[in-house]
């Protein structure tokens, strides 16, 4: 199931609401939580809920014996963290890597006859998700950053929660700990919630399905009839299609949490805004980000030890960041090719950047996203690489085609809203139209009291722009539901991952 859906739209998520607020208990809350969850992970594939419950109950039960013997005797803590870590981190490897092997290995001629792929081996959807935030607990719970969870159906609600267990974002156990039992809904915290959630299915299924549409037809156009300007649009087309896509997901994901009362952090922060590789990085999914940084690169020792260590933990992160979004070569080199990208901006390109004018930084950062991106969507390396050569005029037939050429005027209204949507200006004009953040959450302060979101109060414009973005997110869903009613499946693009 997925949140760009008819079915989840209205039933899953409607029955789910009734649920979990006719309910007062707490505890009974975390059970509808956890066993819908299961039932929307389940809903294409249940077999792979067994996979799930097992990562679940192993994390779970292993966190007892680490918080015994954290502070006792480190050395036993540390082998029943290990213990943990491998029986997720084995699940992971065989369902998502365990053909990848065996298709290298048998490229060696004394093994080719002797291995064989695994017939109807598939990926479990959101495991590289799901298997991050178990580690995060047991990895946490070792340095003694969070007590041990004691309530099964809490750590599993907390695993299994449907509006990131997905696509992320990968939420740490430590940053929802004390949500998962002390968490309060409020009537802002909903709203901003279900504004948040319309944004990010207007993003996805109106911008994001329509930029794939666009990159699907100039890849096929590519592939027989090679022009510069139709690699161009495959560029250009996948670069927002992607952002659109994943970063809708995680709005709609960050506002369904907020409808029952969780805060998740922040995923994207318009990335492509950015001046420099460096600085896109800390602005595209900063979850994954923030992931690696906690529970590889500051443990192997991050920049501490010199230059020469700096780079080795930078390389041993982008192989893993690039392996970890699938079981192809072309992830690999993609996250090779932006840890390169990253050294060289920390050993000079920085300093030379910074002495250039902003256009110049930014079309340079654009330019070489939009590179990485011709890696990442192209398993097939051949295709990859000339794809990237037809850029550059490289086996084309022409600069381009009267077909290709009406294709891209006639995108060119979607590229200008999807290009401006990129960036904090349509936000920014709203919320000054508004006089407040129309997307901010409704706060409580200690004592549960509703804070508004601006001390000034907003007058007869704020009321008016009050009405208007009710009505505006009412528009965008309407729109959606005519969509989705008229179109086939949506799915989101990091679901294979």
């Amino acid at each position: 199931m997925v949140f760009s859906s008819l079915i989840f739209l209205f039933a899953f998520l409607p029955v789910t609401l009734v649920l979990y607020y006719v309910i007062p208990n707490r505890k009974a809350r975390n059970w509808v939580l956890f066993v819908l969850s299961l039932i929307f992970y389940g809903w294409g594939e249940p077999v792979y809920i067994l996979v799930m419950l097992a990562s679940i109950t192993s994390a779970w039960a292993f966190g007892f014996p680490i918080a015994k013997y954290r502070e006792s005797d480190r050395k036993r803590a540390r082998v029943w963290m290990a213990l943990s870590l491998c029986c997720n981190l084995t699940a992971l490897l065989f369902f998502k890597y365990a053909n990848f092997f065996i298709g290298n290995l048998r490229l060696l001629p004394f093994l080719t006859e002797r291995l064989s792929p695994i017939e109807g081996l598939t990926l479990p959807i959101g495991i590289s998700f799901y298997t991050f935030q178990i580690m995060s607990y047991t990895i946490d719970l070792y340095r003694g950053e969070t007590d041990v969870q004691r309530n099964y159906v809490a750590f599993g609600a907390y695993v299994t929660l449907f509006p990131q267990l997905i696509a992320g974002p990968i939420v740490r156990y430590r940053d929802v700990d004390d949500q998962l039992t002390e968490r309060r809904e409020t009537l802002p915290l909903f709203s901003s919630g279900v504004r948040r959630f319309i944004i990010g299915l207007g993003k996805k299924v109106l911008i994001g399905d329509a930029c794939s549409r666009v990159y699907e037809y100039a890849r096929g156009t590519a592939q027989f009839h090679p022009t510069a300007a139709a690699a161009w649009m495959v560029v250009i087309f996948y670069t927002l299609h992607i952002y659109y896509d994943f970063s809708g997901y995680s709005d709609m994901a960050i506002g369904l949490g907020r409808m029952f009362g969780f805060r998740f952090l922040e995923n994207f922060n318009y990335p492509y805004i950015s001046s420099s590789i460096t600085e896109f990085w800390r602005r595209w999914h900063m979850s994954l980000g923030t992931w690696f940084k906690e529970y590889v690169y500051i443990p192997l020792g991050g920049n501490r030890a010199g230059r020469l260590k700096q780079y080795r933990n930078i390389a041993i992160v982008w192989f893993l960041t690039g392996f970890w979004h699938g079981a192809s070569w072309n992830f690999v080199l993609w996250g090779v090719y932006f840890g390169v990208l990253l050294m060289l901006e920390k050993t000079f390109l920085l300093k030379v950047l910074e002495k250039l004018p902003r256009v110049f930084r930014h079309l340079y950062a654009l330019l070489f996203i939009g590179f990485g991106w011709i890696l990442f969507s192209f398993t097939d390396l051949r295709a990859g690489w000339a794809c990237f050569l037809s850029l550059f005029g490289g086996g084309v037939e022409a600069f381009s085609t009267p077909v290709v050429g009406y294709e891209f005027l006639r995108a060119l209204p979607l590229l200008a809203v999807a290009a401006i949507g990129a960036t904090p200006l349509p936000k920014r004009i709203w919320d000054g139209l508004c006089g407040c953040d129309w997307t901010a959450e409704g706060a409580v302060d200690e004592k549960g009291r509703e804070i508004p979101v601006s001390d000034a109060p907003l007058g007869l414009r704020g009321k008016i722009f009050g009405v208007l973005t009710t009505v505006l997110c009412a528009g965008i869903l309407l729109c959606v539901t005519a969509y989705l009613v008229d179109s086939t499946f949506s799915p989101f693009l990091y679901f294979i991952f």
